[in-house]
């Protein structure tokens, strides 16, 4: 008996596999049919993996193939499992419960003023009337306790609901964290990504940071152990870019964006700040002298498509201000500090705007801020 491809069709469309609604026909589940006088050759494609899901769906062609269309047919089934590839699920942590949001401040190079401008901010912020935490998690050079005038503090234990918690030590408002409060001044941090990574978990998770609208994560330059660290250990609601303007600077900072852009990372980036645009000297307060080139990170973000936060002159009242423990955002009325003021809203503004464009990466939203004017 010669049997007919449209026969073997429409019986087949009478059939659906376990699990799923439409028929196999419909459903693209038979992927080839071939017909050599009295034989039918199958090839079938399943999304359910499960052997019995197989076995029922191909007794139940050989059952109806037979009723409905030649009882004598020798019938061929070659099944295969369509098992699609895993997305690539994006590396994130656990919240800390009382901590809102979680900014990491990066650079590529080292030497940009990536710690400065995270002490500035910090203290901006809290002048704003928010609740604000650094965590330096530049483990191998840690400068946050210096800007601070922190030098040679320790933390104090504390009881927490029966456990004991390392207390981050106060000034200008800000909570401060660091590795260079457990090392001494000329003492080199000589550890592998293990122990730095097991450091920066335990400053993490074994703090009483308590209640926080922003927590800052001061990344060391470059993109490495640490780095895949935090965002391993924490779910960052972004990420801010530090760099100059000159090319040097700017290769760098381009993988520093590359690096929180990845599929397994995800962290968004909310912007690029420019430190060192230029400079004037006191005595020539109209001058601007753009000694590392002019406006580099600013077409940086307009190439990758980056919100520009502002752009920092190189003022030499902030290094002092810096070396001796008081950060130039203290200097109410000063043109650095309107400059820091700016560049801290506009890096809020991004962050509200990410919040009410992505999905949430923490757990508690940052509309539960009270008091901080940031955010008005």
């Amino acid at each position: 008996m010669k049997i007919n491809k449209n026969d073997v069709v429409a019986v087949l469309k009478t059939i659906s596999a376990p699990g799923e609604g439409e028929n196999i026909i419909d459903s693209g589940a038979i992927t080839n049919i071939m017909i050599f006088g009295d034989q039918i050759d199958l090839d079938v494609t399943l999304a359910n993996p499960s052997l019995q899901a197989r076995k029922k769906l191909e007794v139940t062609i050989l059952e109806v193939l037979h009723q409905k269309v030649y009882e004598k047919a020798k019938i061929k089934i070659n099944t295969k499992v369509s098992t699609p590839p895993p997305a690539a699920e994006p590396i994130k942590g656990k919240s800390i419960p009382g901590i809102d949001s979680i900014i990491a401040i990066s650079s590529g190079k080292g030497g940009v003023g990536k710690s400065t401008i995270t002490a500035n901010i910090a203290i901006t912020l809290s002048k704003m009337g928010c609740k604000v935490g650094i965590l330096d998690a530049d483990i191998y050079g840690p400068s946050i306790p210096t800007m601070f005038d922190m030098e040679g503090a320790r933390p104090m234990s504390i009881n927490i609901d029966g456990k004991s918690k390392m207390e981050p030590i106060e000034n200008y408002g800000v909570k401060v964290l660091s590795i260079g409060f457990f090392t001494k001044p000329d003492q080199a941090v000589i550890w592998r990504g293990p122990m730095a990574a097991k450091a920066l978990n335990q400053m993490i998770f074994d703090a009483a940071w308590g209640e926080l609208d922003f927590l800052l994560v001061d990344l060391p330059p470059g993109t490495g152990d640490i780095h895949l660290s935090i965002v391993q250990s924490l779910p960052l609601t972004g990420a801010v870019v530090i760099s100059t303007p000159q090319n040097v600077a700017l290769a760098d900072a381009r993988k520093g964006i590359a690096m929180f852009a990845q599929d397994s990372i995800s962290v968004p980036l909310l912007g690029i700040i420019e430190n060192m645009a230029y400079f004037t000297p006191e005595e020539l307060p109209n001058n601007k002298y753009y000694i590392f080139g002019k406006e580099g990170a600013e077409n940086l973000a307009k190439d990758k498509d980056v919100p520009f936060l502002g752009a920092l002159p190189l003022v030499q009242s902030i290094r002092e201000a810096a070396d001796v423990g008081r950060p130039a955002a203290l200097q109410d009325g000063t043109e650095i500090e309107k400059s820091l003021v700016k560049v801290t809203q506009n890096l809020v503004a991004q962050l509200l705007k990410r919040n009410t464009t992505l999905p949430p990466t923490k757990a508690v939203e940052i509309t539960n801020m009270v008091g901080c004017s940031a955010i008005k």
